[in-house]
């Protein structure tokens, strides 16, 4: 069957080459990297200077005035930051941010499009929404991000559960200015900070050491707790 030729057929066959485009790489937002649980860098950084805003508001949860701050920086295709999502970040949100004893702090890297594309999302659903769609698509990322074939549908099948339409959904995904403002935040973090893989946890500026568990968090945070 021939594509229509019509205004709207023509808008079709380009919305769909840009969402297409955006997917498998045609943007060239993120340059893929290997996705591994510890990256190269400083080990510490300034705390201004990690704090600073660059852009985009904050993706965060916990009091600003909060005595400890764990900035996360994660790729929504990253298996390492899924695990986080579905095994440690219960217990850490239950034991630190829901208490009022940290500020977590989101930070997109993505370490590709298809990642940039999921994160892009969860900035369009915004305010409260973001967060809890940013957990279901790290609790289905094997469907959304892994599966055979294209994955526009599967995102846009997550993205109605946070109130998308598709009108929505297409607006958001050809957005170039938050992409842009997201690439920008991802080579900031790399050029800044040093980061090069996902996840990777600052914590009061310091970073955490290899693969993130409750206890390394424990440990780390714990003593800035007592701290006078």
């Amino acid at each position: 069957m021939f594509a229509s030729k019509t205004p709207s057929g023509r808008f079709e066959l380009a919305r769909r080459a840009a969402l297409a485009a955006l997917c498998a790489g045609a943007l060239g937002a993120a340059v893929a990297l290997p996705v591994a649980a510890q990256s190269k860098g400083p080990t510490e950084v300034p705390v201004e200077e990690l704090m600073k805003p660059v852009g985009l508001p904050e993706l965060a949860l916990g009091p600003i005035d909060a005595k400890v701050t764990v900035v996360e920086y994660a790729s929504m295709t990253c298996g390492h930051c899924a695990h986080f999502s579905k095994d440690i970040w219960p217990a850490f949100k239950a034991k630190y941010v829901d208490t009022g004893k940290v500020r977590y702090v989101f930070r997109e890297f993505p370490l590709d499009n298809l990642a940039a594309a999921a994160a892009m999302l969860a900035r369009c659903a915004g305010g409260d929404k973001a967060f809890p769609l940013i957990e279901v698509l790290f609790e289905k990322q094997q469907e959304w991000a892994f599966g055979e074939g294209n994955p526009v549908p599967r995102l846009f099948e997550i993205a109605k559960q946070a109130g998308f339409t598709q009108e929505s959904f297409d607006k958001c995904l050809t957005d170039q200015k938050l992409l842009d403002d997201i690439t920008a935040g991802r080579s900031r973090a790399s050029d800044v900070f040093g980061v090069s893989a996902t996840p990777t946890f600052y914590i009061n500026g310091k970073k955490l050491d290899g693969a993130p568990t409750m206890e390394k968090f424990d440990a780390m945070i714990e003593p800035l707790l007592t701290k006078s």
